[in-house]
């Protein structure tokens, strides 16, 4: 679809020249022929690229005339792209590690000023994947990296972004934080999973002495299958938060309650509509920081909501206290 309005100028430009002044084929000089600009969007603004495009002039090179870029074009954007690395990886990272939907993805880049459509966050989420990919098949890196530890503890845990969605199953070394494989598949079998277990202990080079998962019966299986006699244990978060569901269901049903004892906060906003004195302005000042208070939910099992929910309400009323022992 062609756009439907101008794009926005470059508020900065930088300029790229080639490193290499050489060819890596034959060894000739790369001469400086002509210039490329590229816009790109990244999270920090539009900026254009100034690049400097060298060329090997050697009449029996392979790359003779063949444009040489400059190196740190890489770093910062695709080739053909018009956003850059930090606007793809910002997308897997809402994808994959805060578990939000294309729309959810969308609008948070459009609130940080990223002018995109929610199609091309679509297209951009396939390329993190790519790359993701391409980074996790460098197996001499990941050899080197184990090697030095001797052994490895395989963490596994299956993410679904959304329901109905494919499962992207990763596979991560516990001692180095190592990221062995990430897969995405349409079913959660034993068979599916042992596959993927036996393919990452074939590849790391060194033995697996440990399992950690959330304890799903198919993961069990699976590791029993590949990996008979290895221990296997618990997450600890998921133990800790299975140990803590008694609690949890307690400061769930007293957050409840202490929600019933502040809803008049609408009728207070209503009778102060339209006004704009300081006494209107405290009031609504305190009625944001109720609402605030009832919205911002904690993460169990750590941060239990209704108890962050007292105390935020009791600083609320200490400082009302405050203002009515001033006589206001």
């Amino acid at each position: 679809m062609a756009r439907t309005r101008p794009r926005p100028q470059p508020d900065r430009e930088q300029v790229l020249k080639p490193v290499h002044q050489c060819c890596p084929i034959c060894g000739g000089r790369l001469r400086y022929r002509y210039d490329n600009r590229h816009t790109v969007t990244t999270l920090d603004g539009l900026i254009r690229l100034h690049l400097q495009i060298r060329r090997c002039e050697h009449p029996g090179c392979t790359r003779h005339r063949r444009p040489y870029r400059p190196e740190a074009e890489g770093a910062i954007v695709l080739p053909q792209h018009e956003f850059g690395l930090d606007v793809i990886a910002l997308i897997g990272a809402l994808r994959y590690r805060e578990h939000r939907s294309v729309p959810e993805i969308h609008r948070s880049l459009r609130e940080r000023g990223v002018a995109i459509a929610e199609r091309t966050v679509t297209h951009l989420l396939d390329r993190y994947d790519e790359l993701l990919a391409t980074s996790l098949s460098d197996d001499d890196r990941l050899r080197t990296a184990l090697s030095r530890q001797g052994r490895a503890i395989l963490a596994l845990d299956g993410l679904q972004p959304d329901i109905g969605h494919e499962v992207l199953w990763v596979l991560r070394d516990c001692l180095s934080g190592e990221v062995l494989l990430a897969r995405s598949l349409l079913s959660a079998t034993s068979a599916d999973l042992a596959v993927l277990v036996r393919e990452v202990a074939a590849s790391i080079g060194v033995p697996i002495a440990g399992v950690v998962s959330d304890g799903q019966h198919s993961v069990r299986l699976a590791v029993q299958q590949v990996l008979p006699g290895v221990p296997h244990q618990l997450c600890q978060f998921h133990y800790l938060r299975e140990a803590a569901h008694p609690v949890f269901e307690a400061d769930r049903h007293a957050k409840k309650e202490l929600k019933k004892q502040v809803r008049g906060v609408r009728p207070i906003e209503r009778a102060i509509q339209g006004r704009d004195d300081a006494e209107a302005l405290a009031v609504r000042g305190y009625c944001a920081a109720v609402r605030s208070a009832i919205t911002d939910d904690g993460r169990p099992p750590l941060a239990a909501s209704g108890l962050k929910l007292q105390d935020r309400l009791a600083a609320v009323a200490v400082s009302l206290d405050r203002v009515a022992a001033k006589g206001g």
